[in-house]
């Protein structure tokens, strides 16, 4: 599907949209839910079983649907109340619970910044948003779990976070004490592809396979399809979400290969980050 995102007599930011979603091959209920609703494309990863996993990840997307969904652009104040609203939504989800809830969220909203379009990149636990540029992939988000704090501390590979066996305990998540969201802005870049998907894809799929993918699949649909079956075929054990998100025009021109080759590409990427913590709360949740 396509999008359009404009503002006044600024030139369109023009999208092309696709998705997928799937429950696995060892998972008998998806707990997953996605928003691909310009200007507002997210992720969200339940947690809590049959009881509370698909209604937390619903209760963050609605949220996100209700506050900052609408519109060419949408801002920081409107994230953060979407923020807010999700967490309290998991909250009322986990009362009615006896295992409680959560959910991740990650995902990328267009803003506009003094007059020009951003992605607000936004993250809570280990669903990830990669860029993928000419034939370069980065992951943007980092991962709000014990596996990244080991690979953090020197004491694992960052090529043996797919295999550790504590891969899925998350530090940070909707619904729990730290709930905060870590963010950085991105300009939006004709050419470039979003990749936002929940941990079900990367913890079956390296990145150089997403990569590949990712170059080669052709349009955002096709290539959302081919990385939730690479998932299954590698052994599918969580749901897998995908949303791929393709700028076709109204951005900045894309990086120049200079002669040096992608190493230029990839640098102009990570230059563009700028992190900082979107708090949900003043205080954590007691």
């Amino acid at each position: 599907m396509s999008a359009a995102a404009s503002s006044g007599a600024e030139a369109s930011v023009i999208l092309s949209v696709g998705t997928a979603t799937d429950r696995g091959r060892r998972r008998e209920v998806n707990e997953d839910s996605l928003l691909a609703q310009a200007p507002v494309f997210i992720v969200a990863d339940g947690m809590g079983g049959y009881e509370a996993g698909d209604r937390a990840s619903r209760a963050v997307v609605d949220a996100f649907r209700r506050h900052a969904a609408h519109g060419a652009y949408t801002t920081l104040d409107a994230v953060r109340e979407a923020l807010i609203a999700a967490d309290d939504g998991v909250a009322a989800v986990a009362e009615g619970t006896s295992r409680g809830a959560g959910s991740t969220v990650t995902g990328v909203a267009l803003v506009d910044v003094d007059g020009e379009p951003n992605w607000l990149v936004l993250n809570v636990g280990d669903s990830r948003v990669y860029r993928h540029l000419g034939t370069e992939l980065h992951q943007v988000t980092i991962d709000h779990s014990l596996a990244q704090e080991l690979v953090d501390d020197g004491s694992m590979r960052r090529e043996d976070m797919r295999g550790f066996a504590q891969r899925n305990v998350i530090t940070r998540a909707i619904g729990a004490a730290d709930s905060s969201a870590d963010s950085w802005l991105l300009p939006v870049t004709n050419g470039e592809r979003l990749l936002i998907c929940s941990d079900g894809l990367t913890s079956e799929v390296t990145d150089e396979a997403i990569r590949a993918t990712l170059t080669m699949a052709g349009r955002p649909e096709s290539a959302a399809e081919a990385l939730v079956a690479r998932a299954n075929e590698a052994g599918g054990r969580d749901n897998i979400t995908v949303v791929v998100v393709d700028v076709v025009s109204g951005g900045r021109r894309a990086p120049i290969d200079d002669g040096s080759g992608s190493s230029s590409m990839r640098a102009s990427a990570q230059d563009d980050l700028d992190g900082t913590t979107i708090p949900v709360r003043a205080g954590e949740r007691s």
